[in-house]
């Protein structure tokens, strides 16, 4: 992993909840972070230097039933590291599908989130296929999903087809990346 104190942004989600593709949306750029139709292609940490000022972070998904019980269980090991250790982190969007309700992965890193420093923010994403009361239901139930762990955590309609959320994205870097720059 780099070092230097540069602050970092990560991604975490379950695999194919569309991390790469939201990463790629975020920077407006297409092709930073490799996209692909089929789950687990992330299979290493990426860092991507943005402005020559922090590092956006593309985790592997976690949970992908092809890969073996022992892959699974090194990468959420390595992941949990990550997330309540990496003294760079400063923000951690955790990625949630808004057309189905969390799941027990997405629970555990929840309550890994609580043990880290870095400021948590849960950005649901493929928000495009939901109509509006749809999307308005998936982040209720979001809300309470997260209130029923002990939490109170910003949530954030996210999609990488029509860009929205982005917006409020920056926002979350303006408050806990930008004072962080050197």
């Amino acid at each position: 992993m780099p070092v230097g104190g540069v602050p970092e942004v990560a991604f975490v989600g379950r695999s194919n909840v569309g991390k790469s593709s939201l990463i790629n949306c975020f920077l407006g750029r297409r092709s930073v972070a490799r996209v692909s139709g089929s789950p687990g292609k992330t299979r290493e940490i990426n860092f991507y230097l943005v402005d020559g000022a922090y590092h956006v972070v593309d985790l592997p998904g976690f949970g992908y039933a092809k890969f073996s019980r022992t892959e699974r269980d090194a990468w959420r090991r390595t992941i949990g590291r990550y997330v309540t250790e990496r003294a760079e982190l400063r923000l951690v969007f955790q990625l949630i599908d808004s057309r189905h309700a969390p799941t027990a992965l997405d629970r555990d890193m929840l309550l890994l989130m609580k043990e880290s420093p870095a400021a948590h923010v849960v950005a649901l994403t493929k928000a495009d296929k939901l109509s509006g009361n749809g999307r308005q239901h998936a982040v209720h139930r979001t809300r309470k999903y997260v209130e029923g762990l002990g939490m109170e955590l910003p949530i954030v309609l996210t999609s990488s087809e029509d860009g929205r959320g982005r917006s409020d994205m920056w926002d979350w870097v303006e408050v806990h990346v930008r004072p962080h720059i050197l």
